[in-house]
């Protein structure tokens, strides 16, 4: 969309509970991955990779911001510690229409830290509160906060516990946590998400704590059933990597979560089948991803850029199915090819149809 597109916001508190949430990632959650994921699910909340608020103000904005009015709803997440920079970005990403804006409160990259903002601010909850109130009194979209429980030797119940008083105070809409400490030195992002451990209970008491206030959770979950296990504990759930290597599961989501923005109950369709693990099995469903993907890829050609841009984001599709290996080589080594076409996209899926038809006639 473009910078007029949001002109008439939305007022609400923040979204309809329990929300099922991509998380944002760093080179992944890109327009290209969050078309795709749309395809998958209609009710899931996506996220934008982190963008640094200086960007926003000095950069190209079409660029950096610009999206398919089908990705709704979908979330910006900014970057940044200067409240009046912060507020600025912010109210730029509501005119090109965006459902929220979070605060990057959470990522340990030493890229960020450098900037003196993500997982470090945990150490600055003044500085989070601050940019929090200058958003809202910027923007009328939701303004909330994805964080760690704490970092280093920051004691979690204590450092959460302010971190979340201090937004609550400044008029945040709701807090995401990702519930296990960051280590800002030691430790890389990948291990930041493995090594330390996962703490949901703080997450439990905090929500107990604040029973009118948005709490969702983040981390280790892998499965969709995990996701569904902490629904009677919080709102929301955020899955990250998980659901971007096996974005299948996307396609069970809206089965048990209510759109974020207009509360339309889950969907249960007439004839839809789904394996054990949450994949969508009608063939049906699956020739519609094709052809959406295969139009948008052509028209993102069109305008000068490559298949791969957004093939990469379809490789983890088909986890499990007959032909997935099949699908996987079409789609890492077809589409790097100088003026690869849609064709590779059909051919991969045409793979997956034709393997999956000969099991079945198999069976």
């Amino acid at each position: 969309m473009t910078e007029t597109a949001g002109k008439a916001a939305r007022t609400k508190a923040y979204f309809n509970a329990p929300v099922f949430a991509v998380a944002p990632m760093i080179d992944w959650t890109d327009r290209h991955y969050r078309f795709f994921a749309r395809q998958l699910s209609k009710h899931a909340l996506l996220y934008t990779e982190m963008i640094v608020a200086e960007a926003i103000l000095r950069g190209d904005r079409q660029r950096l911001l610009g999206f398919d009015v089908s990705e709704h709803p979908v979330a910006l997440q900014l970057g940044g510690n200067d409240p009046a920079k912060m507020a600025e970005a912010a109210r730029i990403a509501e005119g090109f229409g965006y459902d929220e804006i979070n605060m990057n409160v959470g990522c340990p990259s030493d890229r960020v830290q450098s900037g003196t903002f993500g997982a470090c601010l945990m150490q600055e909850p003044q500085t989070v509160a601050a940019c929090v109130a200058a958003m809202k009194a910027a923007v009328k979209i939701p303004v909330t906060v994805k964080c760690r429980i704490g970092v280093d030797d920051q004691d979690p119940e204590v450092a959460l516990r302010t971190l979340v008083a201090q937004v609550i105070d400044a008029g945040a809409d709701a807090v995401w946590v990702h519930a296990r400490k960051a280590w800002l030195q030691g430790l890389s992002p990948k291990e930041n998400r493995e090594v330390p451990p996962l703490d949901y209970g703080l997450v439990y008491r905090l929500k107990q704590e604040n029973p009118n206030l948005f709490i969702g959770i983040n981390g280790g979950l892998q499965t969709l059933n995990q996701a569904l296990e902490q629904l009677p504990h919080l709102d929301g759930v955020m899955l990250g990597r998980a659901a971007y290597h096996d974005s299948a599961m996307l396609t069970a989501a809206d089965r048990h979560f209510p759109h974020p923005l207009t509360g339309a109950k889950p969907i249960v369709e007439d004839g839809a089948t789904f394996s054990e693990r949450g994949h969508r099995l009608d063939l049906d469903f699956w020739a519609e991803v094709r052809d959406a993907m295969a139009d948008y890829a052509a028209a993102h050609i069109a305008n000068g850029g490559r298949l791969i841009h957004v093939t990469r984001h379809m490789v983890g599709l088909f986890q499990g199915w007959a032909g997935a290996r099949r699908y996987r080589q079409i789609l890492s080594s077809d589409a790097t090819r100088q003026g690869a076409g849609p064709d590779v996209i059909y051919a991969a899926f045409d793979a997956v149809f034709e393997a999956t038809a000969a099991k079945q006639a198999a069976e």
